[in-house]
């Protein structure tokens, strides 16, 4: 009989067959988190925040939104905008999530790579609007 992966182990590795580890280097959380919070000025809080999620190997970028309207209610809106994910020999792939909440590897990105700054860029140009719209 055949066996399925668990649902952990297909988590845990992307498309390529690149196993991710269990949690990024400190000194990249910290990089991301500066980007995260340099993204959006200050004067802007109230109306729109990013957040970081870390999840195992996988970070997540998400982008909160002030309530608009009375009948949203009070509670801030959260997407998930990009993910980040250590594959635990020091590199990095930048996701993006597909309209079926599905992560897909952003196709302007390489495949894998070391410059962890690079794909901080492409995520912040988004020269195909997969991840700011």
């Amino acid at each position: 009989m055949l066996r399925q992966p668990s649902r952990q182990a297909a988590a845990d590795s992307y498309d390529s067959g690149v196993t991710t580890a269990t949690k990024p280097p400190e000194m990249d959380l910290a990089r991301i988190r500066r980007w995260v919070q340099r993204r959006i000025p200050a004067e802007h809080h109230g109306e729109l925040r990013l957040e970081l999620g870390v999840h195992g190997a996988n970070v997540t970028i998400f982008e909160l939104r002030a309530p608009w309207c009375a009948e949203v209610g009070p509670d801030w809106s959260r997407r998930p905008v990009a993910q980040l994910r250590h594959t635990g020999v020091g590199f990095w792939l930048l996701l993006w999530q597909n309209r079926r909440s599905r992560w897909e590897r952003y196709p302007l990105a390489p495949l894998a790579t070391r410059d962890l700054d690079s794909l901080l860029a492409e995520l912040e140009g988004d020269g195909i609007s997969l991840f700011w719209g």
